[in-house]
Parts: C-alpha cells; structure tokens; sequence
C-alpha cells in the first residue's frame, strides 16, 4: 500500500498558511536535505484547489530549484468542488467524486508515496479520516503572530505517535508524526 505523506511548514504558533511570509531566514540546507528525500519517494502530489491556483500560476514560470524540478512534471490531483476541468498545469487533473475516495483507492494502486502539499484543508480531512500516513511538520523559530492554523479548537482528539524528530543548524524542528491506531 502507498503512504500518503503531508509536509507543512509551521510556526512556533502554529501558523502554517503563507510559510513565505514567516519562513526569512531560517530555511537552511538540512531542510533542504530533508525536502529533497521527501520529493525523491514520491511520485503523485494531491493539492486542494486554492493550493493549485496559487502554485500553477508561479511553478510553470520557476523550474530552476529543486522544487520547481519537482512539481511541474509530477503527476498532480486537485480536490476542487468549483474547479472544471481540463486543469492547465501539466499533469493535473481534477479528483471525480469524493476525496476520501479517491485517496483509499490511491493508496490501493501502484506507485511511489503520495504526497499533500500546502492544501491545509486537504490534510485535515486525511488526517481526521485516517487516511494520512505521516505528518511532518517543520517548525521554524518565529512567532507569526497571526494566520491560519493547521489545528482548531473544535477539532476531535487526535492521538499521534513521534516517528522521528530532527533539529536543523537554523533551529526548525522537523517533527515527523504518524496515526495512532490504539
């Protein structure tokens, strides 16, 4: 079975919208390091649909990193309740039906690991359905003050267990957790 794996950058507060605005300096080559093992064992992306205009608008145009390397070519599915397709952006296409659907069967078929990038709302119905494999959450040493969090306070008691834990030269906190089961 595939694992489906979402990464998001996050503050100390626990904003994780817009890491661009709170991220500055801190993004150092051990995150770099840990990025490029997470695009090199996947090989399908699943954005929510704000996730996608906002990258199909800038990765097309920025393919000289690692990341843009990564993201134009890789095969793409967009969670969308207005989006109508086709989808400009290579290889993306919309998700038919329900997304927890969709990632079940996904995780049923053959291929690398599945990643969600950025798509908060995506993450957090994986998360709570449990369907998500692990959650990493790169914690940056800065207080955002303010955005949207991947947490809010109505949301069920959700147990997690602490695969792995990394500390970068720039002080992020790279916190690699999966769903307990018990």
């Amino acid at each position: 079975m595939r694992a489906v794996t979402a990464g998001l950058f996050t503050s100390v507060d626990g904003v994780v919208a817009d890491p661009h605005l709170f991220q500055g300096d801190s993004f150092d080559d051990d995150l770099g390091r840990g990025m490029d093992a997470m695009i090199a064992r996947t090989d399908t992306v699943v954005l929510g649909r704000t996730s996608y205009q906002e990258w199909s608008q800038y990765w097309p145009g920025n393919t000289g990193d690692g990341f843009g390397s990564f993201i134009n070519p890789v095969r793409k599915f967009v969670a969308s309740r207005t989006l109508t397709g086709p989808l400009d952006w290579q290889n993306s296409s919309l998700i038919q039906g329900d997304l927890l659907d969709f990632v079940r069967e996904l995780k049923q078929g053959e291929g690398g690991e599945i990643a969600v990038t950025a798509s908060i709302s995506v993450v957090r119905q994986l998360l709570f359905a449990g369907l998500l494999d692990r959650l990493m959450l790169m914690v940056h040493p800065v207080v955002a003050g303010a955005g949207r969090h991947l947490f809010e306070p109505t949301d069920p008691p959700t147990r997690l267990t602490l695969l792995k834990s990394e500390i970068t030269a720039k002080g992020n906190a790279v916190l690699e957790y999966g769903l307990r089961t018990d």
